[in-house]
């Protein structure tokens, strides 16, 4: 897409809907609209949900998903994309196959089987679609820590922990690299993030932001890299500014509701 003889990169995001706007499709859009990325969107699933809990999920059928990939796709193109909360089998092996098909490149993966919380959110099927159509075409995926533990069948409680299932689910999965999320995690290992791509093993640690707003912050990190990954920056600079982002984000994370608040996403329109 160009305006006034000027590229803008365009990213999509294949989600769910989250109703109470802290993640899913309505927290992917914001971060691309914040990186100055034209955002798309292929919706999965429509949730009722705020910040005390999800009260239902409705899931689309495959056929209207792989719509909204193809129209997007085929008019305006894109520069990156990403997945998110698929659902179920159906919808993950028609999402799998057009993404092949249309040859979707810088693909990043949010493989969303497990909350942060452990509870598992699609069932055994599904995860091993998953692990064996989807993840394989990912430049990266970014599990957290439970997530990380089924793609690696290991128990993950250290950095070194970690370090060990990195590796392990790269090696197994095909994917580019691999980016294990510490969000879950306690102590001093809350919130590092493990990175690998075969070659680079990167610790990435912040400082860590005392807030219980933290809702969105899986989606916004995908979110953020697939946004850099569309501005044409290489993956490790892409997850490096977009853990950034985040972090940020954490900071001026928004009070909201009567549970746990989103992140806020509009501080750079504060900073200024």
């Amino acid at each position: 897409m160009k305006t006034k003889n000027r590229l803008i990169p365009v990213a999509l995001t294949i989600a769910g809907s989250d109703s109470g706007g802290g993640a899913g499709i309505q927290t992917d859009l914001r971060t691309f609209a914040f990186h100055c990325v034209h955002g798309t969107s292929a919706i999965t699933c429509i949730t009722a949900q705020n910040t005390l809990g999800v009260l239902r999920v409705d899931g689309m059928v495959a056929e209207a998903v792989i719509a909204q990939i193809q129209v997007v796709v085929e008019d305006i193109g894109v520069q990156a994309a990403k997945t998110g909360m698929l659902l179920n089998q159906e919808i993950i092996t028609a999402v799998a196959q057009e993404i092949r098909t249309l040859n979707i490149k810088n693909l990043v993966v949010d493989p969303v089987m497990v909350s942060r919380t452990g509870a598992q959110l699609i069932d055994d099927d599904a995860i091993q679609t998953l692990r064996d159509q989807l993840i394989p075409q990912a430049a990266i995926i970014t599990p957290n820590r439970y997530e990380a533990q089924i793609l690696s069948g290991l128990e993950i409680t250290s950095l070194e922990d970690m370090q060990t299932a990195v590796k392990v689910i790269y090696e197994n999965l095909g994917t580019k690299a691999v980016l294990v999320k510490g969000g879950g995690m306690s102590g001093d290992v809350k919130g590092v993030d493990i990175y690998f791509d075969g070659e680079r093993l990167e610790v990435l640690t912040t400082q860590q932001i005392d807030t219980k707003n933290t809702h969105g912050t899986g989606c916004t990190l995908s979110a953020a890299i697939t946004a850099n990954l569309a501005l044409g920056k290489d993956l490790w600079t892409a997850v490096n500014e977009a853990k950034k982002y985040v972090t940020t984000a954490l900071t001026y994370s928004l009070d909201i509701g009567k549970g746990q608040g989103p992140v806020g996403h509009f501080f750079p329109l504060l900073e200024t």
